[in-house]
């Protein structure tokens, strides 16, 4: 779940069938940098040789056919692992294994793992738990809304990880993971753990059906700004008209310079980790986008990676690119909402 859910936007294209195409179709592809490229993606491979080769990716159509199992992946990533160094091996490697279909146009926008200030324990400047899962609940049974869990329900059931600001909190769970920042200068790692059951309901999207925030002028800073001036019962309102709530765990293993896993359990790279719809696009196939730089508007040409999903990624050339972590990051992630050309690639083969 990540920052574009505060919109629900959806970005869907035409239903046509995704098209084969040269990488000359590409534009720009000669401009990439292939070798770069090939990092996340033997990542992408090291994870698909732990699953079971007939374990469904997703995808639809010939990307299904193509790339929607493991065992599709296998002689590929096998090649990929013996590629030598440099840019022309990679470039030659990706060009005689993989086949891009083109998806269309669509939307993309951007998310992060966060980084914020916290505590281990409760304090006045960070009161709100951050909980982990509790108990799972008898079949057709659901967890409390976010406001009883907010107000006790879970106590004593959902361990407390720690405690952050109540809008910083908020904020975490929607992005899904993040950092948080200790008074004595630790770090501690939070992931994903799990959900209540309860429908996602997008404060943004409140917002403007208010009249409160222009849709034009929404972002994570807009929606920021607005939770900053008023006043606190009303704030803490918005923020239960989204009944869904996320549960977190500890993630002691993974190094600083690390990503979160994204839904294939991969670490995230920054800007060539993508969160896409499993629906249209096989996880773990890598993407060609063709779009632009929110802030400086100068254009993005980049071979990314399938690694993830969110619960308003949904349709086809629609996605969610991993800006990162850091101050520049949240800028540009909490207000990345670009049109995008999308090209997924496959191994090459008969569907």
């Amino acid at each position: 779940m990540h920052a574009c859910t505060l919109l629900l936007a959806t970005g869907a294209a035409a239903q046509e069938a995704p098209r084969p195409v040269a990488f000359t179709e590409l534009p720009s592809w000669g401009e990439e940098d292939a070798a770069a490229a090939l990092a996340p993606f033997l990542a992408t491979c090291r994870e698909l040789a732990r699953r079971d080769p007939a374990q469904p990716l997703g995808g639809t159509g010939s990307l299904a056919a193509l790339g929607g199992r493991p065992a599709d992946w296998a002689a590929t990533c096998l090649e990929a692992a013996a590629v030598p160094p440099g840019e022309a091996a990679a470039r030659a490697f990706l060009e005689r294994r993989l086949q891009p279909f083109a998806l269309g146009t669509g939307l993309l926008t951007g998310y992060v793992e966060l980084e914020l200030p916290g505590a281990l324990t409760p304090d006045p400047a960070w009161p709100t738990p951050l909980r982990g899962p509790p108990p799972t609940p008898p079949e057709g049974a659901l967890l409390p809304d976010r406001a009883a869990i907010e107000a006790g329900a879970l106590d004593g059931l959902a361990p407390h990880l720690a405690y952050a600001d109540p809008v910083d909190a908020f904020f975490l769970q929607i992005q899904g993971s993040g950092r948080l920042v200790l008074p004595d200068g630790g770090l501690l790692r939070l992931g994903f753990a799990g959900k209540n059951g309860h429908p996602y309901r997008a404060i943004g999207r409140v917002l403007v059906e208010r009249g409160e925030i222009p849709l034009e002028a929404m972002s994570m800073q807009a929606l920021r700004a607005w939770l900053a001036a008023a006043p606190a019962e009303a704030a803490r309102a918005l923020l239960h008209t989204n009944p869904s709530y996320v549960f977190f765990r500890r993630m002691e293993a993974l190094r600083p310079d690390e990503g979160p896993p994204g839904t294939l359990g991969v670490p995230l790279t920054p800007e060539r980790s993508l969160a896409v719809d499993p629906a249209i696009v096989p996880l773990g196939a890598p993407v060609f986008v063709v779009t632009r730089d929110p802030l400086a508007g100068t254009p993005i040409r980049r071979l990314v990676h399938a690694q993830d999903t969110g619960g308003a990624i949904r349709g086809r050339a629609r996605g969610d690119l991993f800006w990162g972590w850091g101050e520049e990051a949240v800028a540009k992630a909490g207000v990345m909402r670009e049109a995008v050309e999308m090209f997924v690639l496959v191994p090459r083969g008969a569907p």
